[in-house]
């Protein structure tokens, strides 16, 4: 393997996975406040100057899937229903050639609104965080009082044909660890796919702990206590979560074991924030700008070789498990999912 990173092609890292799904955020910026993800009074926001326009985030996608190879784009924020632009960027995306495969991540608050905008501007399908059934609870984690909308933007987007809808949730000790089999019930019944995903070391406050996380094992061990689990068959790919067949199936449910059972080796992920930086994993302490080679005239093929270029430094996995681990300055919602 060479030691410097290719001038042409597409993203592959010194390890020789190669990233065709690429997350954008498209906004800090959200409209819940997740006791998890951020406080209360919320964060300093990125000024308008400092966020890619909308021109800016169609080009640079632009030069990741006709010059780099990238198939997939996953829009996500903050909470990307709230970025003006969000259907024209979508549009514009979908009207590329070749033609990447196109999702959202959402809190679900406006979705029912929006669904069938987004379906006709060309959106494939959505994943919706939702993390309890109870309203009194879903407004004590989220310090507001929206779950009717949560749950009418769900089955508007599966109205609109924006699927399969996919559910995500998180469990959190002593909060809402006791809804895996509700949580499941409610997707089988209404035909989402649910993943359950281990908290992240990604809060604003810095207060993740491992031992109050709720793992993959656990999740699993309280599904079995309703449901018979048998392995998926289907290859996983690159795929985050660990599939497994709901009473012999065709239903399945997934777990993302991002701590416990980190799936680095088999990554394919590229991230651009909000802000034009490139950042190879949601738990990197460094990133790449590529905001300020585009602003100062960069053309496509030098976006390119400095993206291939930062790609190429990917590390070898998160390290969380690694006595020097430090979060990541940037919390989720800077991030992107």
């Amino acid at each position: 393997m060479s030691v410097a990173p290719p001038t042409g092609g597409v993203l592959v890292d010194r390890y020789g996975r190669v990233a065709r799904d690429l997350r954008v955020s498209l906004t800090d910026k959200c409209n819940l406040r997740c006791t998890y993800c951020m406080p209360a009074e919320g964060l300093p926001w990125l000024g308008g100057p400092q966020l890619l326009t909308d021109d800016e985030v169609i080009r640079l996608i632009r030069v990741a899937v006709r010059q780099l190879g990238v198939t997939e784009v996953r829009f996500t924020g903050g909470e990307p229903l709230i970025r003006p632009g969000l259907v024209g960027i979508v549009a514009a995306v979908a009207a590329l050639d070749p033609r990447p495969r196109l999702s959202v991540t959402t809190n679900g608050i406006g979705l029912e609104r929006m669904a069938p905008a987004l379906r006709a501007a060309g959106l494939d399908r959505v994943n919706v965080s939702l993390d309890t059934l109870h309203r009194e609870r879903f407004a004590r984690l989220t310090r507001r009082d929206r779950l009717p909308d949560v749950l009418a933007g769900l089955a508007g987007a599966a109205t609109a044909g924006l699927t399969p809808v996919k559910v995500n949730s998180v469990l959190m000790r002593g909060v809402n660890d006791d809804e895996a089999p509700a949580l499941l019930r409610f997707a089988l019944d209404h035909g989402y796919e649910l993943r359950f995903i281990e908290q992240m070391p990604l809060d604003a406050q810095h207060g993740w702990d491992r031992a109050s996380m709720v793992t993959a094992a656990e999740i699993l061990t309280a599904l079995r206590t309703a449901y018979a689990l048998s392995p998926d068959p289907t290859e996983r790919g690159a795929a985050p979560a660990e599939t497994w067949l709901v009473d012999g199936g065709p239903a399945r449910v997934g777990v993302i074991g991002t701590v416990t059972r980190p799936f680095c080796g088999d990554c394919d992920r590229t991230r651009l924030t909000a802000d034009g930086q490139i950042r190879n994993c949601l738990f990197a302490t460094e990133e790449s700008d590529l905001r300020g080679a585009l602003r100062a005239g960069a053309d496509d093929a030098e976006l390119a070789r400095r993206w291939r270029a930062a790609t190429w430094g990917k590390r070898a996995g998160h390290g969380i498990d690694d006595p020097t681990f430090l979060q990541p300055a940037r919390p989720m919602s800077a991030i992107g999912g």
